[in-house]
């Protein structure tokens, strides 16, 4: 157990740090915004099901499945960022890409689950954690983190109440913004990776 702990601490530090649900909130909450509830709660469950299932699955087969798949990493992060990019122009600007807003809304978990909490980074770390700890205390600091976001997500309505419309919209258009520009750095770093193992 004491050597457990410090392992457990610090997978569970440096996924906090890498996935950030308290960055999601307030992107959380403008594209659920209208929802009920439990609509909203819904959703919470399942953006950390898709993250959650994405992070045990990198850290049961590890680079396997790129493998399975023709993948590699530097193809996931351009992947990412393009979505990441058109998530961040749709908040940043206020327009809708093909949908409703009633779609949009309805895969609100989705795109929070992936790219935004589990993205390339997320998967980088996982595979970092496995190679230095094993798949035991990774498997544990993946489940803390994930039931902190839970928590975090599932509570984001009444956090949108105190913050108040006005002030969710101006920080959904900001956070917009730097989500297209964090969707700019994965891309060019996607690129360069991918040009460099051609």
């Amino acid at each position: 157990m004491e050597e457990l702990l410090p392992g457990i601490i610090y997978s569970f530090a440096a996924l906090f740090i890498i996935l950030d649900p308290l960055l999601s909130v307030p992107i959380f909450s403008v594209m659920t915004r209208g929802q009920t509830s439990g609509e909203i709660h819904k959703q919470a469950l399942i953006a950390v099901a898709v993250a959650g299932g994405l992070m045990y699955l990198v850290l049961i087969f590890n680079t396997a499945i790129f493998a399975i798949l023709g993948l590699d990493l530097p193809s996931v992060q351009i992947a990412g960022g393009i979505i990441l990019l058109l998530l961040g122009i749709q908040m940043a600007l206020g327009i809708e890409f093909g949908r409703s807003k009633e779609q949009v809304t309805t895969a609100a978990g989705v795109v929070i689950g992936t790219p935004l909490l589990c993205g390339p980074g997320t998967i980088t770390t996982v595979m970092i954690l496995s190679k230095d700890y094993g798949i035991l205390i990774p498997f544990i600091a993946i489940t803390l983190v994930l039931i902190t976001t839970w928590l975090i997500l599932y509570f984001s309505d009444t956090i949108q109440r105190v913050l108040g419309d006005v002030v969710t919209d101006i920080m959904g258009k900001v956070l917009g913004m730097l989500v297209a520009a964090i969707a700019v750095k994965i891309l060019a770093s996607g690129i360069i990776a991918y040009i460099a193992v051609i």
